[in-house]
C-alpha cells in the first residue's frame, strides 16, 4: 500500500511537471530517470503500434516488449509482429499467452467470444498479462485520447490496479499524426489498415470501420463493450471483467 501510495503521487506530480513534454521525452524519461523501476512496453502490434515501438527502438531496443498473443488473432497480426521486431531491432519481445489448461477448461471450444466477451478476454488477455507484468513496476502503452470513449481524458502517467505506474506517450497524437509519422519514418504499415481496419484486435470481434466512425467503432462491433479491461483509469479497470465481476 505504501509503494502504491508513493506512486499515486509522483504519478501526480508527473502529470503537472511533464504536461509540455513531447512522446519521445515521456518514454525518455520513464526509462532513464531511475524512479520507474523496472519497465516493460505492452504493444498488440496492431495499427498504429509501431509509431511507439519506433520510439522506443530510439532509446533502448533491449527494454521488454509484452506481446499478449490471444491465439485468436488475424494472421496477418502475427507476421507483422515479427516483421516490425526484426525492423527495429528489437532484442526483448516476449509473446504472452493463456495457459493450455486454462484454454480447455473455460473455452474449449474456442467460442467464448460469442457467448461472454468480457470473460474470453479476461482469459486470453487480462490474465496473462497480469502474470506478466508480475515483474515490473511500470508498463507503457499506446493509448491515444483520440480514440475517444474512456480515453479521452487520459493523461502521460496513472496508475493500474496493482499500484503499478502506467505510461501513455502518445495521448496527443491523432490519426493523421500517426499515418504522417509512419510515412515519414518509412514504418511498415500492418496490412490490415489501408484496408479499413484501423484498429486491430482478435479476428472474430474485430470489422472495419467506415468513414466518419470512431478509430475504435470496429471492436465488439454491436456489443456494449468498449474495452478488453487490461487497461485502468485512477487504478481502476475500464470494464469489469473478471467472471465474479460480471456474473
Amino acid at each position: 500500500m505504501q509503494h502504491s501510495l508513493q506512486n499515486e503521487h509522483m504519478v501526480a506530480r508527473w502529470n503537472r511537471m511533464f504536461q509540455h513534454l513531447n512522446a519521445l521525452e515521456v518514454l525518455e524519461h520513464t526509462l532513464g530517470s531511475g524512479k520507474t523501476g523496472r519497465v516493460a512496453l505492452v504493444s498488440s502490434f496492431g495499427a498504429e503500434s509501431v509509431v511507439l515501438l519506433h520510439l522506443l527502438s530510439r532509446i533502448n531496443t533491449h527494454t521488454p516488449v509484452l506481446f499478449i498473443d490471444t491465439q485468436m488473432l488475424f494472421a496477418q497480426t502475427l507476421a507483422y509482429q515479427l516483421e516490425v521486431t526484426k525492423r527495429l531491432g528489437l532484442t526483448n519481445v516476449r509473446t504472452i499467452r493463456a495457459t493450455v489448461k486454462d484454454l480447455q477448461q473455460s473455452d474449449p471450444d474456442n467460442r467464448l467470444h460469442d457467448t461472454a466477451p468480457d470473460h474470453c478476454c479476461d482469459l486470453r488477455k487480462t490474465r496473462p498479462l497480469q502474470q506478466a507484468l508480475a515483474g515490473f513496476d511500470t508498463w507503457t502503452t499506446g493509448r491515444k485520447r483520440h480514440h475517444n470513449g474512456f480515453r479521452t481524458g487520459l493523461e502521460y502517467f496513472g496508475i493500474d490496479g496493482e499500484g503499478r505506474i502506467t505510461v501513455n506517450p502518445l495521448i496527443h497524437w491523432g490519426a493523421n499524426e500517426l499515418n504522417a509519422y509512419m510515412d515519414r519514418m518509412e514504418l511498415p504499415w500492418h496490412p490490415l489498415l489501408r484496408r479499413g481496419y484501423t484498429s486491430i484486435g482478435c479476428a472474430p470481434c474485430t470489422s472495419r470501420t467506415t468513414a466518419g466512425e470512431p478509430a475504435r467503432a470496429g471492436r465488439w462491433r454491436g456489443n456494449d463493450k468498449q474495452e478488453c479491461g487490461i487497461h485502468f483509469v485512477n487504478g481502476k479497470a475500464l470494464r469489469p471483467n473478471r467472471p465474479e465481476a460480471t456474473s
